[in-house]
């Protein structure tokens, strides 16, 4: 395929700038924290920031896209991303020294089409409100739900390459990216049906309820089957979600890189709408399933924004759980004391902290200590992860100066 010259020599001047950085001594050094933290070990507390207001950090034109091609404009903005984030808010982030080509995998999925409506304050912003309209109603509504087809396009996948070789040949290495499963149950449904309606229907009508998600898990498990079968999974990950997935502990023994395992991999679960539901509610309809699907694998990240501290019990029954989620709705101390050493506390700090009308970095850094705090007397590895910004107010440096904090707060 023939691109143009111009558009390649803007790809490989910024993947040149990547390649420079990627091999710097500090990434190997922050991949060997990362493992520790992962084996329970920490050296000392990780940082990352993810799920960036990207429409607000632009302001010097770093972010501006300047190909012309459709793909190539896709690998321009990873590149120019990873570079605006190495100079203004690296904390504990890795560079690596190869780009990621996706297989051309093709997921026919559950045959459920999202029904909403959305609204924006901020036409520039992905984060918009949605109103999702209930498709599941009566028992004929369950056999909307098809299991997944996994197929492969093989002549796609090497176009893709012959792409990316002219690309990056002689700066990055090229790895082709398999499938990285996401297997949340309850995020879809939610989707489906609105959130009121499935949490009305998980006391109105449960057996209902348990038939959906009891399809949904069959259907994660067939897929999952077929990306085994056919060695479309991804391989070892850099990240799980938001969070460094570097270990010693994948994968695992018997390792064939041309058909990984599920249990050569991290996966990651949640059940957000579960928020309000009672322990008991919570393993009935989403540990009971969810574990399935967690068992499948080498470890597991669980958790989002629903606030866990009160249902650890519950969460010690998900299969190979690794890192826990302790959002900015938790009490801190008691969420420590549930999780003390056995796993990661990963603890996600209020985003809105960088959303007021005036920005109080002292009110970041007593936020950051009282996490560092609770964690200490409970001896649990941390990280702080900081996610889900949906806007900084136009000033970038806001998210600057809560990185530099950040990594004064844990000792980076």
């Amino acid at each position: 395929m023939m691109l143009s010259k111009g558009d390649a020599a803007i790809i490989r001047g910024l993947a040149a700038r990547v390649s420079e950085i990627a091999a710097l001594p500090v990434q190997e050094e922050k991949r060997g924290l990362w493992r520790k933290l992962n084996a329970r070990r920490p050296a000392r507390p990780m940082v990352m920031i993810d799920q960036v207001c990207w429409n607000e950090m632009n302001g010097g034109g770093e972010l501006t896209l300047r190909c012309a091609d459709r793909e190539c404009r896709g690998y321009e903005e990873q590149l120019r991303r990873t570079l605006y984030q190495w100079e203004h808010f690296r904390v504990d982030m890795v560079v690596e020294p190869f780009v990621r080509v996706p297989k051309a995998i093709h997921n026919t999925g559950f045959g459920v089409r999202v029904q909403e409506d959305t609204v924006a304050t901020d036409p520039t912003n992905a984060v918009v409100g949605h109103k999702f309209f209930n498709q599941f109603q009566t028992e004929d509504d369950l056999e909307k739900i098809r299991m997944p087809r996994i197929s492969y396009d093989a002549d796609e996948t090497e176009r893709r390459l012959a792409v990316a070789h002219e690309l990056f040949d002689g700066l990055l290495e090229l790895r082709l990216w398999g499938a990285d499963p996401y297997l949340s149950l309850w995020d879809p449904i939610s989707t489906w049906m609105g959130v009121e309606n499935a949490l009305y229907a998980l006391v109105e009508k449960p057996d209902f309820m348990h038939r959906l998600v009891g399809r949904m898990t069959d259907g994660y498990l067939s897929m999952l089957d077929q990306l085994e079968e056919q060695g479309l999974l991804c391989g070892p990950q850099s990240l799980i979600h938001c969070t460094g997935a570097y270990t010693d502990e994948l994968p695992a023994s018997s390792y064939n890189p041309e058909r990984p395992r599920t249990k050569d991999l991290w996966t990651f679960g949640l059940a957000q709408m579960f928020s309000t539901v009672s322990p008991e509610m919570f393993k009935e309809f989403e540990v009971d399933y969810a574990g399935r699907l967690c068992a499948r694998f080498g470890l597991v990240y669980y958790g989002c924004c629903d606030p866990l501290d009160g249902k650890m019990n519950e969460v010690r029954m998900i299969p190979n759980v690794r890192k826990i989620s302790m959002s900015p709705w938790v009490n801190e101390e008691h969420g420590a004391e549930e999780i003390g050493r056995d796993f990661v506390y990963s603890r996600k700090p209020n985003p809105a902290l960088l959303a007021a009308n005036t920005f109080d970095p002292e009110c970041v850094r007593e936020h950051l200590l009282a996490t560092r705090q609770a964690c200490e007397k409970s001896g649990c590895p941390l990280e702080l992860i900081l996610k889900d910004i949906s806007t900084v107010r136009y000033q970038p440096e806001r998210l600057f100066q809560w990185g530099k904090i950040a990594m004064e707060v844990v000792g980076g």
